[in-house]
């Protein structure tokens, strides 16, 4: 399965979860500090309607800091009602613009990781198919915007239900999806981790 079509699959099965959620669920906390499910996915599909001239004018706006972009995103989009996202989200499960970057490989590991933000909050576990886990793992620890192998350098990691593994030093098991939302720098995962390897990356997670 191409990248694309991984990206797709994972917006699919994001949408199928966001249609069965009650509105009390929307304003569940997500992992995100600060935001609630609801934030989350307005934030997920900020970019979606964006063409490259919009896109370079709302990071000049958020003068090239990651964090005042996506705000910037936030205010925009979190007046949409839930219906108005999950509409919204039906009409771009194939990844435009900047979330088309790197193949799909944006799109893929950004809304694996966020919906998994809303997953672990709401207890609504799922088992992610291998073959979109594993690019999305490689993609979290070496792009830009995440940088995960900063979190996990000098360990190598293991995952438990996957033929997956990287790095050297001592090991951190875990299942791929803990692993991936520790790469991405989630404290709530770090906690289902273990090995030799576990206190060091956990006292980088604070």
């Amino acid at each position: 399965m191409s990248l694309m079509a991984s990206a797709r699959a994972e917006r699919e099965d994001l949408r199928d979860l966001l249609a069965g959620l009650s509105p009390e669920q929307w304003r569940t906390p997500s992992l995100c500090a600060g935001w609630s499910v609801h934030d989350v996915v307005a934030h997920m599909l900020s970019y979606e309607e964006l063409g490259a001239r919009q896109l370079v004018e709302r990071f000049l706006r958020g003068r090239f800091s990651v964090d005042r972009v996506n705000d910037i995103g936030l205010r925009e989009y979190s007046t949409r009602t839930p219906a108005q996202l999950v509409e919204l989200l039906d009409d771009h499960l194939d990844p435009a613009g900047l979330t088309a970057g790197m193949g799909g490989a944006i799109a893929l590991t950004d809304g694996m990781i966020h919906q998994q933000d809303i997953r672990r909050p709401l207890a609504l576990p799922r088992t992610i198919p291998a073959e979109r886990l594993v690019p999305a793992l490689r993609t979290a620890l070496f792009a830009p915007t995440l940088l995960g192998v900063v979190r996990v350098r000098d360990v190598r990691l293991v995952a438990t239900d996957i033929d997956w593994a990287f790095g050297r030093g001592p090991e951190v098991r875990g299942t791929g999806e803990a692993i991936l939302m520790t790469v991405a720098g989630r404290r709530a995962a770090v906690a289902e981790l273990s090995g030799p390897g576990h206190a060091r990356v956990a006292q980088r997670l604070g």
